[in-house]
């Protein structure tokens, strides 16, 4: 979610912050109207596996699972359906016609969706989405949410779920639905200023980290570039700090798009958040250490590719978005992506789901 002027907005697609939080419900439903398998043992993953001298094997005593299988649910049109229900019944989730560089076929699913209100996104049939695409691992951003608020409509079966919310109600926020329960689950980045504001869970399992994010906005002037900086440098030195010990899967809410082919209208948007040169250059230095954009290696030059659109001047029928939604992986973890999809059909936030395949 980016912020900008009305102007901005409507000629070139940036976005609101302050608009945008106004009311998860009108705002989300405005837009809404216009428009797995489970993990599997014995991977190569062991030899890219960097053995730290002591790993930490507690189990976090936040997590909670609800019983039982997760079954795939019909969701079917029908008069009642929502237009959010409608988008879900009508996407494919679980073909994947990439392979690995060596041939082996997709087993491990991971997905993340800035659902911009998890209250509204349920009202209006969100939760079908997780029922439907099965990912192994489900990364929410912008919960906007505490813990103790949310509805029981939350609770999936044959998840363990981890919530971190903003000590200020209705900001921020992360989620991690995970079928298999991690070794151990860490929440922040070590600083009390940021971790208040709910932007990071650190998931390990035996073989990789997952580290889910929302990342720090530079605000509407930029009059938070200054501090988005500093976050960026507590988030470079957590993630070399992971992947010195065991590969890393990044993903979440960037908030940048990184190369002009990551956006609509980079030219009228050069002083924009999530466009601005300082922004882009953390990206390409941090790229630069060992990490790589599984999407831009996939896909170096397909264009028209977001995951954000605006709800202002109909940005999403016209196609006039922003991708900020990533999955940064090590390099030594490529050999087993097969592809990452964005699933610009589904409706429920002005963000859509992404989803990469892994054979794990």
């Amino acid at each position: 979610m980016l912020p900008g002027d009305v102007k901005e907005q409507n000629e070139s697609g940036s976005a609101n912050e302050n608009q945008h939080n106004l009311s998860e419900n009108e705002d989300e439903e405005q837009n809404i109207k216009k428009s797995s398998r489970t993990s599997k043992k014995g991977s190569t993953l062991d030899s890219w596996v960097k053995k730290p001298e002591q790993e930490s094997k507690g189990r976090n005593k936040r997590s909670r699972k609800d019983d039982g299988d997760v079954k795939e649910t019909e969701v079917k049109k029908s008069k009642s359906s929502t237009p959010v229900e409608e988008s879900i019944a009508d996407t494919d989730f679980n073909t994947c016609e990439k392979t690995t560089t060596d041939g082996k076929t997709w087993n491990f699913k991971i997905s993340s969706w800035n659902v911009a209100g998890i209250r509204a996104w349920l009202k209006k049939g969100g939760i079908h989405y997780i029922y439907k695409e099965q990912p192994d691992i489900l990364t929410l951003q912008e919960t906007k949410c505490s813990e103790k608020k949310l509805p029981p409509e939350v609770k999936v079966p044959g998840y363990h779920t981890y919530w971190l919310g903003s000590e200020k109600e209705g900001y921020a926020g992360v989620a991690l639905y995970t079928k298999e329960e991690p070794i151990d689950i860490k929440y922040g980045i070590g600083d009390k200023s940021f971790d208040k504001e709910g932007r990071l869970i650190t998931a390990e399992y035996e073989k990789f980290y997952l580290v889910a994010t929302y990342v720090v906005n530079a605000g509407q002037g930029l009059k938070t570039l200054d501090r988005k900086i500093e976050w960026n440098k507590l988030f470079e030195e957590h993630l070399k700090s992971l992947d010195a010990k065991k590969p890393v899967i990044l993903t979440g809410d960037m908030n940048v798009a990184h190369k002009e082919i990551d956006l609509k209208n980079p030219k009228t948007n050069q002083k924009s958040a999530g466009f601005t040169p300082q922004e882009r250059e953390f990206m390409t230095q941090f790229l630069n250490q060992g990490f790589v954009d599984t999407f831009r290696h996939l896909y170096p030059e397909k264009e028209g590719a977001y995951t954000f659109w605006n709800y202002i001047g109909n940005c999403r029928a016209r196609n006039t978005g922003w991708r900020l939604d990533y999955f940064i992986v090590s390099e030594r973890l490529l050999p087993a992506v097969c592809d990452n999809v964005i699933r610009e059909k589904v409706l429920g936030s002005d963000h859509c789901p992404i989803t990469l395949f892994l054979h794990l």
